[in-house]
């Protein structure tokens, strides 16, 4: 079966789109930007436009979103339940407390001092999301980040809507976050999967252990503390924020793949991982989730299901 790609910039990332029917390439990358696009205007963090960033002067009030938002915001709600709060939307101002509160692209660039504080995030129990009237209450003070889920789940909704629209079968890749739909080829989709030890955009990442897997369905996500990495007076920074500190988590693992029935389970799985440290292969195990983590000294733990490979190696 033949495939077609393409590769593009996104959502402050990189977007790959794959596609089993080559014809219909086009006509699949043009849906997938203006689902992004979408996707951008509700939930972005750093638009002054968006939806998401409305919320902030909504001042405690229930605020009538979009279906669009309210959908991710019940993705972001149901993952801070399953993780038992360890991927929590309420870290908004944590992050923005770090210094992540523009784009990544800018953050790095910026030399503003910042002031670590050890304070509980305000969690995710207190925001209230009625979809019957499609209204949310966020408390006043209290700003969300869907950085955790938000790009997982549109790459879920991405490449199930592009797989009924085409009739074939998809791939969509937002930053690594991975999710599939329609009919896989023969041998499956051929993932990599990648302990990145460098910095995000160029120059490329060092290379590091990586994995090839094959994918038939659901999602894999990767996430780690080695690539979103700020320094800010004397203090280096990553964007994984331990709710019960609001501080950069500090974790034994520096990256944590996960594959699951969606890319958005996948993705909180593997966030909540690097948040649980030691306790992570224990619970990932007690859930049935296939996974791969990599220890900050390079060693390597897999639970029960993830794929054994031949090519997976240790790349110099």
């Amino acid at each position: 079966m033949r495939t077609a790609a393409a590769d593009w910039p996104a959502l402050g990332t990189t977007v790959r789109l794959v596609v089993t029917d080559p014809a219909l390439l086009d006509s699949c990358n043009l849906l997938l930007a203006r689902h992004l696009a979408e996707v951008d205007a509700a939930c972005s963090r750093f638009r002054d436009d968006s939806e998401l960033t409305a919320l902030d002067t909504a001042a405690g009030r229930p605020t009538r979103v979009s279906p669009l938002l309210a959908e991710a915001l019940a993705v972001a709600l149901r993952a801070a339940e399953a993780t038992d709060g360890a991927v929590d939307p309420t870290v908004g101002s944590a992050l923005d407390a770090i210094g992540y509160d523009r784009d990544f692209t800018l953050v790095r660039e910026d030399d503003r001092p910042v002031a670590l504080r050890l304070r509980r995030v305000p969690g995710w129990r207190r925001v209230r999301l009625d979809r019957a009237t499609g209204t949310v209450t966020v408390p006043e003070g209290v700003h969300l980040d869907l950085g955790a889920t938000a790009k997982a789940w549109a790459a879920d909704r991405a490449a199930a809507t592009l797989a009924r629209a085409a009739g074939c079968g998809v791939l969509v890749s937002l930053g690594g976050d991975t999710a599939v739909a329609g009919e896989a080829p023969a041998d499956g989709w051929q993932i990599r999967v990648q302990d990145v030890t460098g910095p995000v955009g160029p120059p490329p990442p060092a290379r590091g252990s990586y994995d090839t897997v094959a994918l038939r369905h659901g999602g894999l996500a990767t996430s780690g503390t080695t690539a979103r990495r700020w320094r800010r007076g004397g203090h280096d920074l990553h964007h994984i924020v331990d709710p019960r500190t609001g501080l950069p988590v500090r974790t034994p693992w520096r990256t944590v793949s996960v594959s699951a029935a969606t890319c958005a389970d996948a993705n909180a799985a593997s966030t909540a991982a690097l948040v649980k440290g030691e306790g992570a292969p224990r619970w990932l195990t007690r859930r049935g989730l296939p996974a791969r983590l990599v220890r900050q000294d390079g060693l390597i733990l897999t639970t029960p299901g993830w794929p054994t490979s031949a090519r997976a190696e240790v790349a110099a």
